[in-house]
């Protein structure tokens, strides 16, 4: 069978591969959290990608949801803190995590809620969007947590995390509704940015909605201009690595010895080899000096190692992303390949982190002289 046929049908074998369950927890986060650091909600964390950016940039998650088990154990094992927690959040309330924050971090006060509710409903990969699809009941109660939760605690703001599909005439009403409810606490900012733009190795645009709470002012967050430098490319990011191992039944991650997402699906179509052409969206050889194509997997999508001779391993792709070296996806590969491709990049999150941080720090600096006036 075709290679680039065989890949959503593999899925069930690929489940049947051990789940990567290292001892030694890999610190994405510092080891000293001060008690002074901001720290705020992450909601479908997925991988991390955000939780990963915004802990660079000083905030300290101190809870993160997600609805699949694989998620919740990358988190775990990556955060020393263990504060990743499995939830279906098309139907909790603010109130159920209100009580999970009190049992995890009683003493928690959280500022900020990041992420990025799933997008097949909004994706232009789905050809028959509607405000109607039931998959985009997700983003909504994710703007209606955001809200209850602002009546909990001091929500200075939110980010929200999606395609840039959503800007699309088919999903211009999902939108308006999303804003409708945002605003009614917070001064909405939206901006479509690629991560190539931000230190990424890859060309990755999607949309972004940034909140901040109005406060008595219609404060409005300004996004974060492009990087100046040098774009990085595929070459920045992977030339060096070894080859990675391929998929075998009896696996176990001692035979990953290099990193234990440096594995990937044996070539089996003759398509592959040095002469390899792209061939639309089914066959996609990354070219080594160029950011690369977006990191996403599914659709019987395949990303070529720039070599032509097999398709990228989970942990080039991570480094496609930006992950940290150290960063470690848990669960099966097929559970590692949907983690990977539906990270923020976490560079991209870290700049827009920083940006945040900026700017309510400013609106504190201001609320402070005039106090002392």
């Amino acid at each position: 069978m075709d290679d680039t046929l065989s890949y959503s049908g593999a899925n069930a074998l690929l489940n049947t591969l051990p789940k990567i369950n290292s001892q030694s927890p890999v610190s994405a986060q510092s080891d000293e959290v001060s008690a002074r650091t901001p720290t705020v909600i992450s909601l479908f964390c997925g991988a991390g990608g955000l939780d990963v950016g915004f802990s660079q940039a000083g905030f300290n998650v101190v809870l993160a949801v997600d609805y699949f088990q694989s998620a919740i154990d990358t988190h775990n094992h990556n955060s020393k803190d263990k504060s990743a927690v499995k939830l279906d959040l098309a139907t909790a309330t603010a109130t159920d995590l209100h009580a999970l924050i009190q049992k995890i971090s009683p003493n928690a006060s959280p500022i900020g809620i990041i992420g990025g509710p799933p997008c097949q409903g909004f994706s232009q990969a789905n050809t028959k969007r509607s405000h109607s699809d039931p998959r985009n009941n997700l983003a909504k109660n994710y703007t209606k947590i955001i809200t209850q939760l602002a009546d909990i605690y001091p929500i200075e703001f939110f980010l929200f995390e999606n395609v840039s599909g959503l800007l699309s005439k088919e999903n211009e009403k999902v939108l308006k509704n999303l804003q409708k409810t945002l605003s009614s606490k917070f001064t909405v900012s939206s901006s479509c940015l690629n991560a190539k733009n931000f230190h990424v190795p890859q060309s990755r645009e999607r949309f972004f909605m940034v909140g901040l709470r109005k406060n008595n002012k219609n404060r409005k967050f300004e996004f974060p201009a492009p990087a100046t430098e040098t774009l990085k490319t595929v070459r920045d990011a992977i030339e060096n690595l070894p080859q990675p191992v391929f998929f075998d039944r009896s696996l176990t991650p001692k035979d990953i010895p290099h990193h234990p997402n440096h594995w990937t699906m044996r070539p089996l179509s003759k398509r592959f080899g040095p002469d390899l052409v792209s061939s639309g969206r089914s066959l996609i050889r990354l070219n080594w000096d160029k950011p690369s194509r977006t990191v996403a997997y599914g659709h019987r999508e395949i990303h070529v190692h720039p070599s032509g001779l097999r398709r990228l391993s989970i942990y080039e792709a991570m480094l496609l992303q930006g992950f940290p070296k150290d960063y470690q996806l848990c669960g099966t590969l097929s559970e590692q390949v949907t983690q990977v491709s539906n990270a923020v990049p976490p560079p991209l999150a870290k700049v827009l982190a920083e940006s945040i941080r900026i700017q309510i720090n400013e609106e504190i600096v201001k609320k402070c002289e005039q106090t002392q006036k």
